[in-house]
């Protein structure tokens, strides 16, 4: 896999460039995972529903086509774009997906960070009361709340095209969180948003995207 780190970039121009390398590539064409991070953005899964972007206070909204509702991209969040031919790696969707989260998991874990799955609303989330306590999630959600006393740290969403990945997966490192409050996070009303600073993990964007990239590499890699 070859890893390019991009640094600050558009996000529309990074799209279509994504799209571009997938439409373009053979199946000799090697995999490559691409790190950046975003001027403030919000983008719309192929789904998203317009009543999830409650106040955008001048913050542009952009049409994707990947899966997902609304999410939120900006300085100090590592986006990562996973270019991947599945066929080739011998796994499918499903599988791709958990080994995202696990690259996301381990990432955490590398900081002392306990990070969880929720089922059936893909991302990671830590407990904001103990985020570095090993305790896992256990039992009904309180109130019926599956999001109760948790924050999301990182945001999942893919597109898949004859077998072959783009969009990916962001991890909020040291940002302003702000502008989640303008939305319902990938769809969820009232979800909590968190980054490892607030967690009191001192480390920059560059370590950060160095240590991610690292962990999916591993995940990603015959």
């Amino acid at each position: 896999m070859i890893v390019k780190t991009l640094g600050r970039v558009d996000y529309a121009a990074t799209e279509a460039a994504m799209r571009a390398f997938t439409e373009q590539r053979t199946p000799d064409t090697p995999d490559e995972l691409w790190l950046c991070e975003h001027d403030p953005v919000y983008t719309q899964g192929i789904a998203g529903r317009a009543e999830h972007v409650l106040s955008p206070e001048g913050i542009p909204v952009v049409r994707t086509n990947r899966g997902g509702q609304v999410t939120y991209h900006g300085p100090g969040q590592v986006v990562a774009y996973p270019l991947v031919d599945l066929r080739r790696l011998g796994i499918y969707v499903k599988e791709y997906v958990y080994r995202l989260e696990n690259a996301v998991l381990k990432t955490l874990e590398g900081y002392g960070v306990t990070g969880h799955r929720v089922a059936g609303a893909p991302g990671i989330y830590v407990k904001l009361a103990d985020p570095f306590g090993h305790a896992a999630l256990t039992g009904p959600a309180p109130g019926g709340d599956p999001f109760r006393g948790l924050g999301k740290i990182a945001a999942l969403g893919i597109k898949v095209s004859q077998h072959r990945t783009y969009h990916g997966v962001a991890l909020n490192v040291a940002m302003d969180l702000q502008p989640f409050l303008g939305i319902d996070p990938c769809g969820y009303a009232g979800l909590q948003t968190i980054d490892l600073a607030r967690l009191g993990i001192s480390t920059d964007w560059s370590e950060a995207a160095a240590r991610f990239g690292a962990r999916l590499a591993a995940q990603l890699t015959p």
